[in-house]
């Protein structure tokens, strides 16, 4: 498989934890594992490199709500707590996080 959408998962999800001060040395072992595995998901389905970045995206998402609470959360709206999400829920080529509450469009992933 070409590492390249691998790489660009990393670098992208890595950029989003910096931006809300969550890349912790817990998260970062998350992102690991999740491109690791990812990888190996990758290498089963080759034409599934655009899909790679939202899944690992939505693979620390998952296990940072596991071990340290909602990431990331929204910073937009008023009211309770909430999360952003990726979208599409499958990834795709241009995965963005949206507000789960209003459903707008916060960021490409990458750019919180």
């Amino acid at each position: 498989m070409d590492t390249v959408p691998l790489f660009d998962a990393r670098a992208r999800v890595l950029s989003d934890l910096q931006a809300r001060d969550r890349a912790t040395p817990q998260a970062v072992s998350l992102l690991e594992d999740a491109v690791a595995n990812r990888e190996w998901w990758a290498d089963q389905w080759p034409e599934g490199a655009v899909f790679v970045a939202g899944l690992v995206a939505q693979d620390v998402q998952d296990g940072l709500f596991e071990v340290a609470g909602r990431w990331p959360l929204c910073l937009g709206c008023s009211g309770p707590e909430h999360s952003l999400y990726i979208s599409p829920d499958l990834g795709g080529p241009d995965p963005v996080w949206v507000c789960e509450e209003s459903g707008d469009v916060v960021a490409p992933l990458g750019g919180l």
